[in-house]
C-alpha cells in the first residue's frame, strides 16, 4: 500500500500511481464501514476547510461538507460571486491567502478554458492542498466514486466491458470532465471500456492518447465509436450520461460559465436516450449508472432509472466515503 499522500493536491486521478488510487479505495471502504457502525472518525480534528464554487452543486457540495464534518472539522462554504474574486482579485491572492487561514482548499469551476488554468494557479501558490470538485477537463471525486461503486458490485473488474455514452439533454451545455475522468481512469482497472458518442461530440485527442495508452499498460482496451447500439451490446455497465460538443463548438461559452445551448445540431441527436429496448440488448445483469443529476425523459427514462438494474443512489452515497478518504489521505497521515 502506498501511504503518502500528505499535502498533495487533488486535481487529477493522473497524478496518481494506480497503487495511490487503490490505497484511496482502500480507505474509502473502511470509512464506509464505521460510518455504517456508527464509529467515530475524528481523523481531521478541529481542521478547517474552503469549499470554493463557481457553479451550483448538489453531491459534491453536501459529501464535502457533511464529510469533513464527520472527520472533526469544519468546511466553509464560499460561492465566488460573493468573494472579491467578483471584484477581478487574483486566483494567486485568494490561494496564498486562505491556505493561510486553513488546511485545504477544494474548487469547482467547470467554465470552459477556465476552471482548470485557474485551479492550477491556484495549486502553484496555495500551502496546503487543493481539491478539484470539478473544473472543465476533470471530475476526479465523481471517477472515484464511480470505481468504488464498479468493484463493490462487481470485485475484479479486468475484462468488464464498461460503456460511457453520450445522452441527449436540454437543461445546460454540460462540461466534459465527467467521461474524460472515467475514460482515464477504467482502463487502468483492466477494463474495456467503450466510449461512443454523435460526430460532433468527440473528447480530446489527447485524452483518448492517454487512455489507450493506460489501457495497453494496464491490459484494457478502449473503443471509441459513434455506433450507439455497439456500447450497448453485451456491455456490464452502463453510463448514459450528456457532455457538451465544447471541444468542436465553442457556442455558448461565456466568462460567466456554461450556459444553455439548445440547436438544431443538439435536437438531431435525440435518439440517444437510454430507454429499456436499449438495456435489453446489454449483458443481463447490466448496471445502469450516473453521475447526476440526470436529464430524466431526455437523457434516460424512468423506467431505467429508477429500474432494477439502476444503481445510481449506491453510486452517489459512495461521493460522501471517498471524499472523506481523500480529505483524510491529504490533510492528515503522514
Amino acid at each position: 500500500m502506498q501511504s503518502i499522500f500528505r499535502g498533495r493536491h487533488f486535481i487529477n486521478l493522473e497524478d496518481f500511481t494506480k497503487e495511490e488510487v487503490d490505497t484511496m479505495l482502500e480507505v474509502s471502504l473502511d470509512l464506509k464501514k464505521k460510518f455504517a457502525m456508527g464509529v467515530p472518525t475524528p481523523y481531521l480534528l478541529h481542521q478547517s476547510m474552503f469549499l470554493m464554487f463557481f457553479e451550483q452543486s448538489t453531491r459534491t457540495r453536501n459529501s464535502m461538507e457533511a464529510g469533513f464534518a464527520q472527520l472533526g472539522g469544519h468546511a466553509g462554504f464560499l460561492d465566488s460571486s460573493s468573494m472579491q474574486i467578483a471584484h477581478g482579485e487574483s486566483a494567486k491572492d485568494t490561494a496564498i491567502i486562505l491556505s493561510r487561514f486553513g488546511h485545504a482548499i477544494a474548487c469547482r469551476y467547470c467554465n470552459w478554458g477556465y476552471g482548470n488554468k485557474y485551479l492550477t494557479e491556484m495549486a502553484k501558490w496555495s500551502s496546503k492542498p487543493i481539491m478539484n470538485l470539478q473544473c472543465d477537463l476533470y471530475h476526479p471525486f465523481q471517477a472515484l466514486a464511480d470505481l468504488m461503486t464498479m468493484k463493490e458490485k462487481i470485485g475484479d473488474l479486468k475484462r468488464v466491458k464498461v460503456s460511457i455514452i453520450w445522452a441527449y439533454a436540454e437543461s445546460h451545455k454540460k462540461p466534459i470532465s465527467v467521461p474524460v475522468s472515467q475514460v482515464l481512469l477504467f482502463p487502468r482497472y483492466g477494463m474495456d471500456v467503450v466510449l461512443a458518442h454523435p460526430k460532433g461530440w468527440e473528447l480530446p485527442d489527447w485524452v483518448i492518447a492517454q487512455a489507450k495508452a493506460n489501457a495497453e499498460k494496464y491490459g484494457g482496451t478502449v473503443t471509441v465509436t459513434n455506433n450507439e447500439a455497439e456500447a450497448y451490446e453485451g456491455a456490464h455497465i452502463v453510463i448514459p450520461k450528456n457532455w457538451g460538443n465544447w471541444v468542436n463548438d465553442q457556442t455558448g461559452v461565456a466568462a460567466s460559465g456554461a450556459v444553455a445551448v439548445v440547436d438544431d445540431k443538439l435536437k438531431a441527436q435525440r435518439s440517444w436516450k437510454c430507454t429499456k429496448e436499449k438495456m435489453a440488448t446489454a449483458d443481463k445483469n447490466v448496471m445502469y449508472m450516473h453521475a447526476l443529476p440526470a436529464d430524466r425523459n431526455n437523457e434516460v427514462e424512468d423506467a431505467v432509472i429508477d429500474g432494477p438494474h439502476s444503481i445510481v443512489y449506491d453510486e452517489a452515497e459512495n461521493r460522501l466515503h471517498t471524499a472523506k478518504a481523500v480529505m483524510t489521505l491529504l490533510m492528515g497521515g503522514r
